[in-house]
């Protein structure tokens, strides 16, 4: 099984966590419209602008409806030591934990830029 694949003319579109197409998938928590909506890379970045000078770390584009959202939240926010949220389909950690949330993206088999 190939994980980075994402398309197959044999069967359409794939799962990125346990590489079976779309049809046969296993995992509950995926968000195919939102795969189809985005290029399959997750973006991490800080932003400061209007949060009164107190930054946060977005995550977007990650393949996971709202209760896959909150739990990868969850699991950041505790690993780290730091408050967050899940708004509009985004999930916003405080602090500046780039290179941290990257990392730990990374090993979970996401392509992060």
């Amino acid at each position: 099984m190939n994980k980075g694949l994402v398309y197959s003319t044999d069967h359409g579109s794939m799962c990125p966590d346990c590489g079976r197409p779309v049809a046969g998938c296993c995992c509950g928590d995926v968000n195919w419209e939102k795969i189809a909506r985005t290029d399959g890379t997750v973006r991490v970045r800080y932003e400061k602008s209007c949060r009164k000078g107190k930054g946060v770390t977005v995550i977007s584009g990650l393949p996971l409806n709202q209760a896959g959202l909150e739990k990868v939240s969850r699991e950041f926010k505790k690993r780290f030591g730091a408050g967050g949220t899940v708004h509009a389909g985004v999930i916003e950690v405080q602090g500046d934990r780039c290179d941290q949330i990257t990392g730990e993206l990374r090993s979970r088999g996401y392509t992060v830029k």
